[in-house]
């Protein structure tokens, strides 16, 4: 199994109410790729950290191999959401991808 984990920090001039709309249509659009693709096992998306946070999204997702994952990433759903709902509206991501044995 693999995980997939991202964080991303929202371009700081986002009002309150455009990041709050913008967090839930990034946790909507991607949790929905969950049933949409073979190989996924999980997407969980977190936007709610605590007040220590220094990042604004969460994304926790487990696939059953490194070519699930590949394929998740090359995928139009996936690249629409990426494209669409959150490029334009983050500053910052970071990425990391590990195996489970």
């Amino acid at each position: 199994m693999v995980r997939h984990i991202v964080l991303w920090k929202l371009k700081n001039e986002l009002t309150n109410e455009e990041g709050e709309r913008v967090k839930k249509e990034i946790k909507d659009s991607l949790e929905a790729l969950k049933n949409r693709m073979k190989g996924v096992i999980e997407i969980k998306v977190q936007t709610a950290g605590l007040s220590g946070s220094t990042v604004d999204v969460l994304l926790d997702s487990s696939f059953e191999n490194e070519e699930a994952l590949k394929n998740y990433a090359t995928h139009p759903e996936h690249i629409a959401v990426a494209e669409n709902k959150v490029k334009p509206f983050v500053s910052e991501r970071i990425c990391y991808d590990y195996e489970i044995n």
